[in-house]
């Protein structure tokens, strides 16, 4: 084989090579309102971000030693319309038997832009308190926190708490979500390699405490299959009344939320294997 040759052999075998010629693949599971062109393009200069070993990236690395990995994290964001390398779809290196791999996570934007996605929810509040932060919430009293933060301040302190909450379409406000530090160490603990120098906890910190907080609202909020159903059923059901029906008055159907507290309370659960599991992060 000529200089030239191994040349083009290598050039096809990189992971920006790679992305392309599974191009189709990922295009077969976006989003039909996302381009798999602009996808591509995203995931091929994800690769070339963060720190370098000699002429190569560590995600370029990591994607190489173990490219069955790398495409399925690839797979996996394309299949939730994410884009991946951003703070939607983290790619982190992970060393597994003493070598970088791939690995990908969603992340607190992806959990967010899901919400949205579903079509019941309006806005996402979700922000982390520090120190020297005024805030205050109880359940019961307060539809929402009240949270005040000194912007002109050069040090607010340390994480303390964070929340989160939804409006919904109908002027509905999902469950708040606190969570303090304790809570907060507890899904760290349980996270798959929190404490390695790549992971997302180390470099990330306040951006993992918005998405735990925001991955516990997902289950008070409906999903996206749950909202499209219910709008079917409604579309169905005027659909078949007939026209000038004199039938009795049906009962009104239960309200997706409390009228007094104007909490969501038909938002479907998300299973999962415990109640702080990040096993993927």
């Amino acid at each position: 084989m000529t200089a030239i040759q191994n040349a083009v052999a290598r050039q096809q075998n990189t992971p920006g090579a790679m992305v392309q010629q599974y191009r189709s693949d990922f295009a077969a599971v976006l989003p039909s309102h996302i381009k798999p062109e602009t996808w591509v393009r995203v995931a091929q200069g994800a690769l070339k971000k963060g720190r370098k070993q000699g002429q190569q990236f560590e995600l370029e690395i990591a994607a190489q030693n173990n490219p069955g990995v790398f495409l399925a994290s690839l797979l996996e964001a394309a299949r939730l319309g994410l884009e991946p390398g951003t703070e939607q779809f983290y790619l982190t290196p992970r060393k597994v038997k003493g070598q970088l791999e791939i690995l990908g996570i969603v992340g607190y934007q992806g959990h967010i832009e899901l919400m949205y996605r579903a079509g019941a929810v309006s806005s996402v509040v979700a922000e982390v308190v520090r120190e020297r932060d005024t805030f205050r919430y109880q359940p019961g009293q307060d539809a929402v926190p009240h949270h005040v933060i000194d912007w002109d301040s050069d040090d607010r302190g340390r994480l303390r708490l964070v929340y989160a909450y939804a409006r919904m379409k109908d002027g509905a406000t999902s469950r708040v979500i606190v969570l303090n530090r304790a809570q907060i160490e507890t899904i760290k603990a349980s996270s798959q390699g929190a404490n390695s120098d790549y992971s997302p906890w180390q470099k990330h910190e306040e951006a993992m405490w918005l998405k735990s907080s925001v991955r516990q609202l997902q289950k008070w909020v409906p999903t996206s299959a749950e909202y499209i159903r219910e709008q079917m059923r409604a579309a169905r059901d005027v659909a078949s009344e007939p026209i000038g029906s004199t039938s009795l008055p049906t009962a009104e159907p239960e309200p997706a939320h409390n009228p007094d507290t104007g909490e969501v309370v038909d938002g479907e659960v998300i299973d999962e294997p415990a109640p702080w599991d990040e096993q993927a992060d």
